[in-house]
């Protein structure tokens, strides 16, 4: 049988062949050779009607030929249909002539079926005896694959037409295999069988003629595009309505032809087109040339283009389409203004861009390290100002500017014996056995950056003053803790301790450590 994509119609006729082919390898009762008569019967419309269609084909092939002034090439394919149209008239007419010597072999007159078997005349007619001189081998066979042969030059798919079971992919079972096409179907076969299987057989013959047809159509635009795919199809204004304003949209048929194969292209580039026959456009907006309102004017321009009755046929369409700039949204404890060298930690969405939205950060004035998490990144001002700058898969998005504050000084504290030293009223001499400084950074900074905000007295001086004179040579205390035990041994009513701060650090988010300038003294009088 052809190959090819078949129409409902071929589906039909190909699954009534394998009936009637089931049929014959089993004991038939008048009942089942009666199905065959409808089959056959069925058979013969659709040929009869398929016949007619393929004389209209090559009245419009002559038509289409005339249309082009008879343009010598298309001159030649006319003459190629008139030429594939008479041998199948022929075939199809030796095919008939076969049906009557059946007919009158096993004694039905007149066009009526009185006996459906008749399985003995139906041998004798189509095998013949030991020389094989039945139609089936001296006309059928031969004439049927001499058509296949010859309609393969225009059907490249087409297979022989008469096969022997060995060559029948058809045929499984291993009892059938060695028959020949002769036998595999008129042996043992009633003559409505046996009608019906020559009917099938100038199915076959009408459909290698209709796609031969339709090959030459196509060269010379004789062929109709039949849109036999037909939807409805709502073109919105745009898919964000906000409420209390009007919701427009479009809504109209569309419909495509299942018979061509259209290839599209996206500015210049090809497409793929899935098997609705819809091409999948997809590109990332870049930013343009945005105006006051944050909108940028783009467009970008389609081709379909398919072969249509032998001619490339091609459709261009620009579509325009605007780019909003994409609004940055940064959250931060300090969004105002970012602390010099500490850890300023920021989080940029752009809503708008959705899971589409894969951010890269760069800075000016400051150092950026990307977070974990997207969205999520960390300054480290060594300027004045920062400007931030996003992207997201490679486009610019935007940027932000910051102020850069310094950071707050600590303010030290004095503790002896677990307690606030008293520069006014004096601490009880007993009391300075033990002393400790704190640096104890500004409430806001620490607020804002905890990691940044960790400050410690490293080193200071601890002089005990008696009078306008030191009464102990000066003692340095490296780290906020200072054992005083010598002092309180020493020490007289009156005294004071004269306290220094010498250095001070800040360990930044990093665990890094830096020297902040603090001076800061302490006269404590003891009593």
């Amino acid at each position: 049988m052809a190959g090819g994509k078949e129409t409902p119609r071929q589906k039909m006729i190909g699954m009534m062949y394998l009936v009637l082919t089931a049929l014959l390898a089993l004991q038939v009762n008048s009942a089942i050779l009666l199905k065959f008569k409808f089959i056959d019967d069925s058979l013969l419309g659709v040929n009869d009607k398929t016949s007619l269609g393929a004389d209209g084909t090559v009245k419009g092939i002559q038509a289409a030929v005339q249309k082009n002034n008879n343009q010598p090439q298309d001159l030649a394919v006319l003459k190629q249909s008139e030429e594939i149209r008479a041998k199948t008239k022929e075939l199809v007419s030796y095919l008939r002539d076969v049906r009557q010597k059946l007919m009158t072999a096993t004694e039905n007159k007149n066009g009526e079926m009185t006996n459906l078997s008749g399985e003995d005349k139906v041998a004798i007619t189509m095998l013949g005896g030991q020389k094989h001189n039945g139609l089936a081998y001296t006309g059928l066979k031969p004439k049927l694959n001499e058509y296949s042969d010859y309609i393969k030059q225009f059907v490249p798919a087409a297979t022989p037409l008469a096969l022997d079971a060995k060559e029948d992919p058809r045929v499984t079972e291993k009892a059938q295999k060695n028959k020949n096409f002769a036998e595999l179907n008129f042996e043992n076969t009633p003559v409505v069988a046996a009608l019906a299987t020559i009917s099938q057989k100038e199915t076959e013959v009408l459909k290698y003629e209709a796609d031969a047809l339709s090959a030459l159509a196509q060269k010379v635009g004789a062929k109709t595009i039949v849109f036999d795919k037909i939807g409805a199809f709502a073109s919105a204004e745009s898919n964000t309505v906000a409420a209390g304003t009007k919701y427009k949209a479009e809504l109209f048929l569309t419909a495509s032809a299942s018979t061509i194969s259209p290839k599209m292209t996206l500015n210049g580039s090809p497409i793929s087109v899935g098997p609705d026959g819809h091409g999948k456009v997809e590109f990332t907006a870049r930013p343009g040339a945005f105006n006051s309102e944050g909108v940028a004017k783009a467009s970008w321009t389609g081709t379909i283009r398919f072969n249509q009755n032998g001619r490339d046929t091609t459709f261009v369409k620009k579509v325009e389409y605007n780019i909003t700039k994409p609004v940055m949204q940064i959250q931060s404890a300090s969004v105002q203004a970012l602390y010099f060298k500490c850890g300023n930690k920021l989080n940029v969405s752009v809503p708008a861009l959705g899971a589409q939205y894969k951010p890269s950060f760069s800075a000016s004035g400051a150092s950026a390290i990307q977070g974990a998490k997207v969205g999520d990144v960390t300054l480290i001002p060594n300027s004045r100002e920062v400007t931030l700058n996003v992207s997201s898969g490679g486009n610019a998005i935007g940027s932000q500017t910051f102020q850069v504050r310094p950071i707050p000084k600590p303010t030290i504290q004095c503790f002896v014996g677990g307690r606030e030293a008293n520069e006014k009223q004096g601490t009880p001499g007993t009391a300075v056995r033990s002393m400790t400084l704190k640096a104890v950074p500004d409430a806001g900074f620490a607020t804002f950056l905890p990691d940044d905000a960790r400050f410690r007295v490293t080193r200071y001086e601890v002089t005990l003053v008696r009078g306008r004179r030191p009464a102990l040579a000066p003692k340095t205390i490296s780290g906020p803790q200072a054992d005083l035990s010598d002092v309180v041994n020493a020490y007289r009513d009156g005294d004071r301790l004269y306290v220094e701060v010498k250095e001070v650090q800040r360990m930044n988010f990093q665990g890094n450590t830096e020297p902040v300038s603090v001076q800061k003294q302490f006269n404590i009088p003891l009593l």
